[in-house]
C-alpha cells in the first residue's frame, strides 16, 4: 500500500506545502498558506490541514540562516568559506579577511550573523591568524556558534580556544585542504546541523517542539540538493547542465549544477577551486519585502524600474540577479559555467507559478534578448516553470526516497513549460 508525505517549505511570506505519494512520487496536491511569523508551525497546520501524513519541511523564514565567514586572506581562504557557505543555503551576510580587531568585531556584529563560520590557511600552513581570530571571537561579546573549518593542524588547539571562552563551536575538516582544491561538504553539513540546532531549535521561529521534529535543511540547501537530483536525471541530455531562478518576496536565489563536460573543457580553475554545485542568494531582490530595493538594483544595472505588477517585478529580480550570478561565476573560468553548460532553465517562484503561460513566454524573450549576461544562459535553452514547486519537496525526498525523488522529477520535465528562448 503507498504511503503519502507531506514536503513543506517555511518560506518568509508563504508556507507552501506538497502532498507526495510514496514510492510513486505522484504528486496529490499542493497548498500553500501565509507563513504566521509569531508562530511559523501555525502556518504549518494551516497548509496540511486534513492531510494524514508525516511532515518533512525546510525553513527560509525570519530571512533563513544569516551566516558570517572569517577568513585568513580575501582572496583565498576567506573566498572558499564564502563559497562553501553558499553552497550550504546560507545567506552570507558579512565576509572578513585577516586579523579581526575592534573595528572588524564591531562590523560583524552589526550583520548579526546567526553563525559564524571560521576559516584559513591550508593545512599545515600559516596558523598564526587562524590563532587569532579564534581568541577575539572567543573574547566576543555575542554568543554566536562558530563552525571551525580551517588548517587542520591547529584544528583541536583552536576548537579548544573556542571552547574554554564559552563559544559553542563545531570542528569540521577544512575548506581549503591545499591550494586549488574546495572541500566544502563537511562545512555545508556542519552548517545545516547547526542552524537545525540554534535557529530551528531555538525559539525564534516557534517554541513548538515539533519545529525541530519537522524541519531538515533550510530551504535553499534543499532546493539545491532538489537541482543537483534534477541534472542527474537528465545526464543522458546533450547538456544536462540546470540553472534554477527562484523569486521569493524577500530574495531571489540563483542555483546552478553546471554539466561536468562544460566544468572540463571551459573552465580555468581558480585558487579556491570549483564546487560542482553552487548558489548566489540576493537578499535585496524581492517582489514584496524587498521591492523597493529591487527598483534601485534594476535603475543601478541600467534597466526600467518595475511598477507594481508582481510578473514585472519577478523578471526584473531575475535578470539581475542572474547577472550577479555570472558576474561571481566568472572566478570559475572564460564566460563562466553557467553561460557554456546549462540545457535546462527552471523558473520558480509565486510570480511566474500563478502567471498566464503567455505572460511568461514574454518573460523568457526578454531574459533571452538580455544584453547584460542573462541572454547568454536563456538563449536557445529549454525553460520551464516549476508550477507546482517540486524542487524544494525534491530536496526533501533527496535522502531517503530515490524512487519519489525521480518520480517527482519526472513530473516537472514532462509539464509543459514555456518553451525554448531564442
Amino acid at each position: 500500500m503507498s504511503e503519502r508525505v507531506a514536503c513543506v517549505d517555511i518560506g518568509s511570506t508563504w508556507t507552501k506545502a506538497a502532498l507526495v505519494e510514496l514510492p510513486t512520487g505522484r504528486l496529490v496536491e499542493t497548498r500553500q498558506a501565509p507563513t504566521t511569523p509569531d508562530d511559523v508551525v501555525a502556518g504549518v497546520l494551516d497548509a496540511t490541514a486534513g492531510w494524514d501524513a508525516p511532515v518533512r519541511a525546510c525553513s527560509s523564514a525570519g530571512g533563513g540562516l544569516r551566516l558570517a565567514v572569517v577568513g585568513y586572506e580575501e582572496l583565498i581562504s576567506a573566498e572558499a568559506g564564502h563559497r562553501a557557505a553558499l553552497s550550504a543555503g546560507a545567506r552570507v551576510v558579512h565576509v572578513a579577511a585577516g586579523r579581526l580587531d575592534d573595528a572588524a568585531l564591531q562590523r560583524l556584529g552589526e550583520a548579526a550573523p546567526d553563525v559564524v563560520l571560521l576559516v584559513g590557511g591550508t593545512d599545515g600552513g600559516d596558523a598564526a591568524v587562524l590563532r587569532h581570530n579564534a581568541a577575539a571571537l572567543g573574547g566576543w561579546e555575542r554568543s554566536v556558534p562558530v563552525v571551525l573549518a580551517g588548517n587542520a593542524a591547529v584544528r583541536d588547539e583552536v576548537a579548544g580556544q573556542l571552547a574554554d571562552a564559552g563559544r559553542p563551536v563545531t570542528a569540521v575538516d577544512n575548506v581549503l585542504p591545499d591550494i586549488g582544491r574546495l572541500a566544502p561538504e563537511p562545512a555545508r553539513a556542519a552548517i545545516r546541523d547547526v542552524f537545525l540546532t540554534h535557529v530551528i531549535g531555538g525559539d525564534r521561529l516557534s517554541t513548538d517542539p515539533r519545529l525541530r521534529e519537522w524541519v531538515r535543511a533550510v530551504t535553499p540547501d534543499a532546493v539545491l540538493d532538489g537541482v543537483a537530483a534534477l541534472a542527474a536525471l537528465r545526464a543522458g541530455d546533450e547538456v544536462p547542465g540546470v540553472l534554477v531562478l527562484d523569486v521569493g518576496g524577500a530574495t531571489t536565489d540563483v542555483h546552478c549544477v553546471p554539466a561536468a563536460d562544460a566544468e572540463q573543457t571551459s573552465l580555468a580553475r581558480s585558487a579556491v577551486g570549483v564546487p560542482a554545485r553552487r548558489r548566489t542568494v540576493e537578499g535585496d531582490l524581492g517582489v514584496q519585502a524587498s521591492a523597493g530595493a529591487l527598483r534601485e538594483a534594476a535603475l543601478a544595472e541600467g534597466l526600467d524600474a518595475p511598477g507594481e505588477d508582481p510578473l514585472a517585478l519577478g523578471e526584473a529580480a531575475a535578470v539581475v540577479a542572474l547577472r550577479r550570478h555570472l558576474r561571481a561565476e566568472a572566478a570559475y573560468g572564460p564566460g563562466g559555467a553557467s553561460a557554456r553548460g546549462v540545457g535546462l532553465v527552471v523558473l520558480s517562484g509565486g510570480v511566474f507559478r500563478h502567471a498566464e503561460p503567455a505572460a511568461v513566454q514574454g518573460v523568457v524573450a526578454r531574459l533571452a534578448a538580455d544584453r547584460g549576461g542573462a541572454g547568454g544562459v536563456l538563449a536557445g535553452t529549454r525553460v520551464v516553470v516549476d508550477s507546482r514547486y517540486v524542487l524544494a519537496a525534491a530536496g526533501l525526498l533527496s535522502g531517503d526516497a530515490p524512487d519519489a525523488l525521480a518520480g517527482l522529477l519526472t513530473g516537472l520535465l514532462s509539464a509543459h513549460g514555456a518553451g525554448s528562448a531564442s
